[in-house]
C-alpha cells in the first residue's frame, strides 16, 4: 500500500527554486498517483496570490503548475490561516481551492500522513 505523503510549502515564489521544487516534488508524486497533499506555510501562501507578475523579478511563473495540479490528482490542497492573516491575503481571493486550516486542523492534518515533508 502506497504511503501518504504531505508537502509543506514554506517559500514564497520569487525566493528561489524551492517553492517550484514543491511543485515539481508534487506533481511528479501525483503522477505515480501516491495520495498527497501539498500545505501552504508562513511566506508559501504568497504563492496562491492572484495577479503575481513574476517576470518583474526575473522568475518564472507558478501558476500553470498550480492550475495542474487536479490534472494530476492533487486535490487535498491546504493553507493556514494565521499565515494568509499575517500576509494581508483574504482566502475569498484565492485561485486555487483550498482549505483553509486553524492551528488545531493544522496539527490534525499533519498527524493524518505517513510522512511530511518541508521543503
Amino acid at each position: 500500500m502506497a504511503r501518504s505523503m504531505l508537502i509543506i510549502s514554506r517559500q514564497a515564489p520569487w525566493s528561489g527554486p524551492s517553492a517550484r521544487e514543491a511543485l515539481d516534488v508534487v506533481l511528479a508524486g501525483g503522477a505515480f498517483e501516491l495520495p498527497l497533499g501539498l500545505l501552504f506555510l508562513d511566506d508559501g501562501v504568497f504563492q496562491l496570490a492572484a495577479a503575481q507578475q513574476p517576470a518583474q523579478l526575473e522568475q518564472k511563473d507558478l501558476t500553470a503548475n498550480l492550475q495542474a495540479l487536479p490534472l494530476f490528482g492533487i486535490e487535498s490542497l491546504y493553507v493556514a490561516r494565521h499565515s494568509l492573516a499575517e500576509r494581508g491575503l483574504d482566502e475569498q481571493a484565492l485561485p486555487l481551492p483550498v482549505e483553509v486550516l486553524d492551528e488545531a486542523g493544522l496539527r490534525a492534518l499533519i498527524n493524518r500522513y505517513d510522512h511530511v515533508i518541508t521543503i
